[in-house]
């Protein structure tokens, strides 16, 4: 059954009543406060959170213009891990499958073909124990091996999803970092942060981020930077979907009513443009609507240092979870820049560790490049997206591994309501 007409326009009707009490005008003018009185040193606690890498602007480039300029980087590769998602059987299994692949821009059959699969998997049963050694198959191009996950008693499903993941992910862009000659872009952010954010769900989550399993995983990470670090390759990371809440959660312990939900709303609304605004950051419109978006030009800041949140574990003041770090701690924190796409009102994160973020000319082409692959994909960079295409495991796909799961275990899947409403599986 849909909604008769009256019912729609009776739900529209709550937008007038949203609407009035809502002054964007005042939202401009404080995200434009922020900018300039905040953001150059913004500390939470009285520790410096964000801070410049070095120039503190917003800037836009034509995109026609960028499209078209020579890429900075010869060769770019894009790495990046699909999964079927975290499955529970009725025998009180609960496992997730990821697996990763790297591409090149332009292609490389051979390094398309290999790929790293991991099966991780958690147990209600303390004497089982499903670990396994890593094993090629595929004449080489695949390795895979399964990952008895730690015991919790809650979240099963997030620790499988995030030690598959990361391990299938950081294993490979280990196992493949010689074939990068000039820049590897991770699909989404440089560390696996959903490890480093389990401290704030659970004190159990928190304890276990710690133990043996979690933090090799995250160990792969801090190698993979060091071992970029030693080649002088430049590694980054380009972030689809940000989600930090470091300077908005930063504002409300100062006191200040931030009233975007997250960083992202925020440099959207830094960088956003409308007509007769005259500079990025204060489209208002008028009382008959908002004015028309400027679509010709790709908005972007300048490169920041990152230390809160999620990227507090890898600051130099943080611990990075016990993991020695081979080379000056504060080589390893995250940098970050944002760009803002008007053709699609999407905005994107940058990320870099310090240790290439520092080095102006560096900065200069990460930046460069990124701005020109948005301009010409509407999206990510080419390598990302065709690492993407790779590693994406479909749903046909997913719906025929876990009929092989239930045939191997010689159990079904645990079936919900919302399984059988929404038609995800047979039920």
């Amino acid at each position: 059954m849909t909604l008769d007409p009256i019912h729609v326009e009776n739900i529209a009707q709550l937008a007038y009543g949203i609407a009035g009490d809502v002054d964007t005008t005042d939202h401009d003018d404080l995200a434009g406060r922020v900018w300039r009185d905040w953001l150059p040193e913004l500390r939470r606690d009285g520790r410096v959170v964000i801070e410049p890498v070095d120039e503190h602007e917003r800037r836009r480039a034509p995109i026609d213009d960028v499209a078209l300029t020579d890429r900075p980087f010869e060769t770019v590769h894009g790495l990046d891990s699909g999964t079927i998602n975290p499955t529970t059987f009725k025998n009180g299994l609960v496992v997730d499958v990821a697996h990763a692949a790297m591409a090149s821009a332009p292609s490389d059959l051979d390094l398309h073909r290999d790929r790293t699969i991991v099966a991780t998997v958690h147990a209600g049963d303390s004497t089982a124990s499903f670990d396994g050694e890593w094993r090629e198959r595929d004449d080489g191009h695949t390795r895979q091996r399964v990952l008895h996950a730690p015991r919790v008693n809650r979240y099963a499903e997030g620790v499988v999803h995030a030690l598959a993941l990361y391990l299938a992910e950081g294993t490979h862009a280990l196992d493949h970092a010689d074939a990068v000659d000039d820049l590897l872009v991770l699909d989404g952010p440089i560390y696996p942060k959903e490890l480093f954010t389990w401290d704030d769900r659970n004190p159990e989550l928190g304890a276990l981020a710690r133990e043996a399993k979690p933090r090799a995983v995250v160990e792969k990470y801090v190698r993979l930077v060091e071992r970029f670090v030693e080649r002088d390759v430049p590694l980054a990371g380009f972030v689809k979907n940000p989600s930090s809440g470091t300077i908005v959660r930063a504002l409300a312990r100062k006191g200040v009513e931030p009233p975007w939900p997250d960083d992202t709303a925020l440099f959207t609304r830094l960088l956003e443009r409308r007509e007769g605004d005259g500079s990025a950051g204060g489209g208002r419109g008028d009382s008959a609507g908002r004015t028309d978006r400027v679509d010709d030009e790709l908005t972007f800041t300048t490169w920041f240092r990152s230390r809160g949140g999620a990227d507090a574990t890898m600051a130099a003041d943080g611990d990075a979870l016990g993991i020695d770090r081979e080379l000056d701690p504060e080589l390893y924190e995250p940098t970050f820049m944002v760009v803002y796409d008007p053709r699609t009102d999407v905005t994107y994160k940058l990320e870099a560790p310090y240790a290439f973020a520092r080095d102006d000319a560096v900065r200069d082409r990460l930046t460069r490049q990124v701005l020109a692959d948005v301009a010409t994909t509407r999206g990510p960079p080419e390598a990302v997206g065709k690492a993407d295409e790779l590693a994406r495991i479909s749903a046909t796909e997913k719906a025929a591994l876990r009929r092989k799961f239930e045939e191997r275990f010689d159990s079904d899947q645990q079936a919900t309501y919302d399984d059988r409403r929404w038609g995800k599986e047979p039920y």
